[in-house]
């Protein structure tokens, strides 16, 4: 009898230690983030969440980042050929449309080299305009990557469009996750 309950131990061991990890949920700023989900038929798990603030004490947005290989590796998580998704919990209702729009163009060329940016302001203007109604507290965006089809955003509900070019989706993920990206948001949807 001892016998089987030591091998009995080994076999629970072993399955536990193979068994697929689950991605935990994560709550920043009351906000709770499934540790997966599927998007456009895959297993994504939650790679990070960030908190962005203006003026270092308005909450703007709670943003989880999810990644089917997750990763907090900047480089990997802007190059990898997988699904992303970065989906935005908005928290206050301080920003304009116009302002939410400015913000995007801002961030994205300021993340961004100069001639990249002039060669993609169409992309950069047809995404901006996307973001067309006021920030509202409750209210979500959710932005998808998936290979082959492009980058897509549905806003407060409401798709609005995918971009399928690749270059605006790479300046798109350096803008997340690049050395000129929002460094706490960056940090968090990194995992770090």
């Amino acid at each position: 009898m001892k016998r089987f309950s030591q091998w009995m131990i080994v076999v629970l061991l072993g399955a536990i230690l193979v068994a697929p990890a689950v991605a935990a949920d994560k709550t920043i700023a009351d906000v709770t983030f499934p540790g997966e989900k599927m998007v456009d038929g895959k297993k994504v798990s939650l790679n990070g969440v960030g908190l962005k603030k203006k003026f270092g004490f308005i909450k703007v947005f709670a943003g989880g980042c999810y990644m089917e290989k997750p990763t907090s590796s900047a480089a990997e998580a802007i190059s990898s050929e997988q699904v992303k998704q970065f989906y935005l919990h908005y928290l206050t209702s301080k920003a304009t449309a116009s302002k939410l729009q400015d913000g995007f163009i801002e961030a994205i060329k300021g993340a961004n080299p100069p001639d990249l940016v002039k060669a993609q302001e169409a992309n950069i203007k047809r995404y901006a305009s996307w973001l067309d109604k006021d920030m509202a507290p409750g209210k979500t965006s959710v932005t998808t990557y998936v290979p082959g089809k492009g980058l897509s955003l549905v806003f407060y509900g409401e798709e609005k469009g995918t971009i399928t070019d690749p270059t605006f989706i790479q300046m798109y993920m350096t803008y997340i996750f690049g050395e000129k990206a929002d460094k706490s948001l960056r940090e968090g949807y990194l995992g770090k």
